[in-house]
């Protein structure tokens, strides 16, 4: 099925729920990654906030886990679901600012065959509800540029809202919209009305739940998110990295036409000046922020979600608005054409390799460490050793594990931490009673960590585990009985968090 000629809206949303329909088989069948399973367990502790990031991407695996339960179309059938009002953001935003149906169907279509979006709704993250929300913002401040009516500020402001309760780098919609607004002549009069700062304010609101917490916390989220910002030393190995993969998670087609966009919307003056700046405001304030981050640290591709919207816009503008000479119209219909099969190719040769391994020649790849192939197996081996010994808790020692163990493990076993116990802040400390007598250390062999015969007076070596994806050792584990520990069973919290 290729991408071509005009789409009905009826044509779009069949597309679209093909589309869904395939990611839900995928979830089903693909084990959750350990960042998954960790952000599952938060859905069980709801609270305003939390270590790495803000609360939405819990709420969307708790809504989807009370319709799916706790498996793993459970976790991910909320996030897989938020790509329809997504989609329809992105086509009703198209639409209103550059006056195409054309361009709007494909906008929709664009989005949903990225990599970024496919991938990144199926495996749950807070990009997911952070793209939701970014074309939402998109759709409101077109909807405030068609209409005058200033009440769609306070539509804006909570989009942006809820684009903060995803994940910080939301804030970059600020400059954004303030950019819009000096960049273009006839909408510098909102900032002489109580408009925009009334959808600041709206914002504001909803984030506060996440301030609140990080001030209840001695601000740890917020030291951690934006101690990447610190410049420390330049370097050029990152920015290497940046295009490659950018291509791969817009999907070549859909790049090559948004790229194809966004010249058009800078230099040809195709669509209104504010449709036009909107954009491309969107699209290179953050490219440019993340373009001088990587020059002393590695940024990654999805950091990049927040532009993903706007760049399905750009894409639909090379295709169907903007006029193009012979050998650039050719150019742009072979992507529009093309862009189709060659995303959903690119999703289903992704997915069989995380499972499987097959397309590497069952060698190591860039997922065999994050995606939980071999981590039920792993699970069931534990647990009879766990049986077998007469342990009341086992302890892991990344977060990671322990989110995947306390995921595959059989419903109310104690799974802890050894290390880190500031992830865990809003869940319940484990009964007293589950930490006495002899506890299973589950042992990854890294060199993070200290030797667990630093801990425990009492260690026993009673097994070694592997995790495996096909004739592939992926990891192994040295599974050890611990009694007597040094000091407090668990590493204990910072003095000012306890």
């Amino acid at each position: 099925m290729r991408l071509t000629g005009t789409w009905s809206v009826r044509a779009v949303v069949l597309t679209v729920l093909a589309l869904v329909a395939l990611r839900l088989v995928c979830a089903t069948f693909t084990p959750l990654t350990f960042d998954e399973a960790y952000y599952w367990t938060w859905s069980k502790h709801l609270a305003g906030g939390y270590y790495d990031h803000p609360p939405l991407v819990a709420v969307v695996i708790r809504l989807g886990t009370m319709i799916a339960g706790d498996t793993e179309l459970g976790v991910r059938l909320a996030s897989i679901l938020l790509v329809l009002p997504m989609s329809f953001a992105v086509y009703r935003a198209t639409m209103l600012l550059f006056g195409s149906a054309c361009a709007a169907a494909s906008a929709a279509v664009f989005l949903n065959v990225m990599l970024m979006v496919a991938a990144g709704t199926v495996i749950v993250t807070p990009d997911a509800p952070l793209m939701a929300a970014s074309s939402f913002v998109l759709l409101c401040l077109a909807e405030l540029l068609v209409s005058g009516r200033g009440a769609w500020w306070l539509a804006v402001g909570a989009a942006v809202g809820a684009a903060l309760l995803s994940k910080y780098t939301a804030l970059f919609f600020g400059p954004v919209i303030l950019i819009w607004l000096l960049a273009v002549p006839e909408l510098r009069r909102w900032l002489r009305t109580p408009w925009p700062y009334l959808g600041g304010l709206v914002a504001l609101a909803i984030f506060s739940p996440v301030m609140i917490w990080n001030a209840e916390h001695h601000w740890v989220s917020f030291a951690k998110q934006f101690g990447r910002a610190r410049v420390d030393q330049f370097t050029l190995r990152y920015i290497v990295e940046l295009i490659p993969t950018q291509i791969a998670f817009a999907t070549p087609p859909v790049f090559a036409l948004a790229a194809m966009g966004l010249f058009a919307l800078s230099r040809r003056g195709e669509g209104t000046r504010a449709a036009r700046v909107l954009i491309n405001a969107t699209v290179w304030t953050l490219t440019i922020y993340f373009v001088w981050h990587s020059l002393h640290g590695r940024v990654e591709a999805n950091w990049f979600g927040p532009i993903y919207p706007a760049l399905a816009i750009a894409a639909a503008v090379a295709s169907d608005v903007a006029r193009w000479q012979q050998r650039g119209r050719h150019f742009a219909d072979a992507c529009r054409r093309w862009a189709l099969p060659v995303g959903v190719g690119m999703f289903v040769a992704l997915v069989v390799q995380v499972n499987t391994g097959i397309l590497s020649g069952y060698r190591r790849d860039a997922s065999v460490r994050s995606v939980g192939v071999g981590v039920r197996e792993l699970a069931a081996g534990i647990e009879a050793l766990r049986e077998k010994n007469g342990a009341r808790c086992v302890l892991a020692q990344g977060y990671g594990m322990t989110g995947w163990l306390r995921f595959y493990l059989p419903e109310g076993t104690c799974v802890e931490q050894y290390f880190e116990r500031i992830r865990w802040i809003n869940a319940a400390s484990p009964d007293a009673d589950q930490l006495a007598g002899r506890l299973l250390f589950v042992d990854d062999g890294s060199s993070n960590w200290p030797p667990v015969s630093q801990l425990f007076n009492h260690v026993e070596k009673v097994a070694t585990l592997q995790r495996k994806r096909g004739p592939l050792t992926i990891e192994t584990f040295e599974i050890n009985l611990v009694a007597e520990p040094s000091g407090d069973v668990l590493a204990p919290l910072p003095v000012e968090l306890r």
